[in-house]
């Protein structure tokens, strides 16, 4: 009876989607001493994202605080995300396969997948990978046989960030998808129909332009120069000024 084993060798990106599509690499093995041909797999996977299993810069911590709080809490609040769950058929084959398995991708920013993967700035997406699924091979006294796969098979894999960005520049080049309630999105098109603006991102670039002439920044505060020289004019002015020389 087939035995397989999983790894994730790669990603990439499809481009000819219509809505943003990872391609993960897995390679399937046979771990049976004497293989038998296999006619298919109906394959379930289940992407999870494991966030405890690298570390964070001061800049993605911060980017990160909406999810999992403060760093000081993250030993109770860094957990497990699940991403999405897959069904894929694997063609035939005999000892081992290597296959795309395609994982839908969202620029949502109310999902929490989608914000833990922009507040990343570089490094690498810690993955994990469970399979399940049904092994459809032949067998010497029966051309057609059936057997499941073993709920432990489970495979870790490394996403670079890198990847997720491309995917993102690929189908929302310098964009991204807000969610909003819709009594605010009729409030904002009021808005915009009265100002006579034509797209989204005037009416919030009119609004956030009006809320920052209402509350300006405050001014930064230079700081002292650090071993500065002491020319013969400072000390001269120091003394007239009553300061100790």
């Amino acid at each position: 009876m087939p035995d397989l084993d999983f790894a994730v060798e790669g990603a990439s990106v499809e481009p000819y989607a219509a809505a943003p599509l990872l391609l993960l690499k897995v390679r399937a093995t046979d771990c049976d001493p004497q293989p038998l041909p296999i006619h298919s797999v109906l394959l379930y996977s289940q992407v999870r994202i494991e966030p405890a299993q690298r570390r964070y810069c001061p800049a993605e911590q911060a980017n990160l605080r909406e999810l999992f709080g403060f760093p000081e809490h993250w030993p109770r609040s860094l957990r497990s995300l699940l991403w999405t769950h897959t069904q894929s058929t694997v063609p035939g084959f005999t000892g081992g396969t290597l296959f795309d398995l395609p994982v839908p991708c969202s620029s949502d920013l109310s999902l929490a997948v989608t914000k833990y993967c922009n507040a990343l700035e570089n490094g690498e997406l810690p993955l994990l990978l469970l399979f399940s699924g049904t092994v459809f091979y032949a067998a010497p006294h029966a051309p057609l046989q059936a057997a499941p796969i073993g709920r432990d098979r489970e495979a870790p894999f490394r996403l670079p960030v890198r990847v997720w960005k491309d995917l993102m520049d690929r189908y929302y080049p310098s964009s991204a998808w807000l969610c909003l309630r819709r009594d605010l999105i009729e409030r904002l098109q009021h808005y915009k129909l009265r100002a006579g603006l034509l797209s989204w991102d005037e009416t919030l670039e009119r609004l956030l332009d009006a809320e920052h002439r209402a509350h300006p920044a405050p001014p930064a505060v230079p700081e002292p120069l650090a071993d500065a020289p002491v020319t013969a004019e400072v000390q001269s002015k120091a003394v007239k000024a009553g300061a100790p020389a």
